[in-house]
């Protein structure tokens, strides 16, 4: 069994034709409601065994399984894309899918419609297969902003081993990093700027902050790294305070991110930014702030050896007639929920350029090649 070109086609061009931007992003956003709808009507279609789950308003995600014979020996295989796209933007006509050469393009085409027209495609041709394990499709929400999908996910069932499909150019992605984003905030004393024995400058405050961060950075950035991606960081994301030109200010708000690696832990994160403050205190005893987490998306690494990335390196091989590149990569993805809840995983999608952009295509004969490369993997890990 094989999928074709056309077909991958046309279905990734009817799901970029549905606009499922995600609301926390965009004001207004219709969220993934519309396009589950259509997922999960395709796949019943295909006679799989469909669940919607609704999550919040407008918010929803597919789980649909075809299931193996049931003996016990057969092992899962989970295959994961996200449904929800980032704001259009300056693009023109992001919901009609366009069509050059190998190219389609529209929002979400690359990041990531043609990863999940290629799970379900592959799923389908999985369902007429006598295989003994369960191949299950979890196309889920909010991957962009706060992953409430893939969250809701692994609350409900688990798998042997997982595929992320976002998008890799066919490399074989096996490391990515994680963050930390953390608030400093300094106080002081508001009063007149006439005044300035009674006023205490929080916005000035914060100076030793942010050069104990890009000291800590350098620190960071001196260190060896992940062989695949490289050292962590951290910087000053966002700064806020001050009422007017005439006032001290009372408080100074510094947002903060830090870049985790595989093998760095959120306690050793807070404890740098406390030495941070604590130096503070030390050199200047008015010194006067407190810090706090505001969210961890932990950084996600899988072993080279793990059975389902050897065999997605050699079906990649397969498909490409050349060895897939085994790489990291720099931003988060919904891997990290997956691997934290004891599921082998590894990344892999097809070539394409420009998500989160105003001009974004993917090429699908390279996500053609990602639905083959998937039926034989399934054929193999699910026998």
């Amino acid at each position: 069994m094989t999928v074709s070109v056309e077909e991958l086609t046309a279905l990734t061009a009817a799901l970029v034709a549905i606009d499922s931007t995600n609301p926390d992003l965009v004001p207004g956003g219709v969220g993934e409601a519309g396009i589950a709808r259509f997922v999960a009507d395709w796949l019943g279609q295909a006679g799989l065994e469909i669940a919607l789950h609704e999550l919040a308003p407008g918010r929803a995600n597919v789980i649909a399984i075809a299931r193996g014979s049931g003996d016990g020996i057969g092992k899962s295989l989970m295959l994961n894309a996200h449904m929800d796209v980032v704001g259009a933007g300056g693009m023109i006509e992001p919901w009609t899918p366009r069509i050059e050469g190998t190219r389609l393009y529209g929002r979400g085409a690359f990041d990531m419609k043609a990863s999940l027209a290629a799970i379900m495609l592959a799923i389908r041709e999985a369902a007429a297969l006598d295989l003994r394990g369960d191949v299950i499709v979890t196309a889920v929400a909010d991957e962009e902003f706060a992953s409430i999908g893939v969250q809701d996910v692994v609350r409900r069932l688990g798998a042997d081993a997982a595929i992320v499909t976002e998008p890799t150019g066919l490399d074989l992605c096996v490391a990515h990093k994680g963050f930390v984003w953390l608030e400093v905030e300094t106080r002081g004393v508001a009063s007149h700027g006439s005044l300035p024995d009674e006023g205490v400058d929080a916005i000035a405050k914060m100076g030793p902050v942010l050069t104990g961060l890009a000291a800590l950075d350098r620190e960071l950035r001196s260190r060896p790294g992940h062989p695949l991606l490289g050292p962590s960081s951290v910087h000053a994301s966002l700064i806020r305070g001050g009422q007017e030109l005439s006032t001290y200010p009372d408080r100074c708000t510094l947002s903060i991110e830090r870049r985790t690696i595989p093998g760095e832990t959120t306690a050793e994160v807070e404890e740098q930014v406390s030495a941070i403050l604590d130096g503070a205190r030390l050199a200047d005893p008015a010194f006067q702030a407190r810090q706090r987490t505001l969210l961890v998306r932990a950084p996600f690494g899988v072993a080279v050896d793990e059975p389902i990335v050897t065999l997605a390196q050699r079906h990649l091989s397969r498909v490409r007639g050349r060895d897939p590149a085994v790489v990291g990569a720099g931003g988060w993805m919904d891997s990290a929920f997956l691997a934290s809840a004891g599921i082998p995983t590894v990344i892999f999608g097809p070539d394409g350029e420009g998500a989160h952009s105003d001009v974004e295509w993917v090429d699908l004969e390279s996500a053609t090649r990602i639905a083959d490369a998937l039926l034989g993997i399934i054929t193999e890990f699910c026998a």
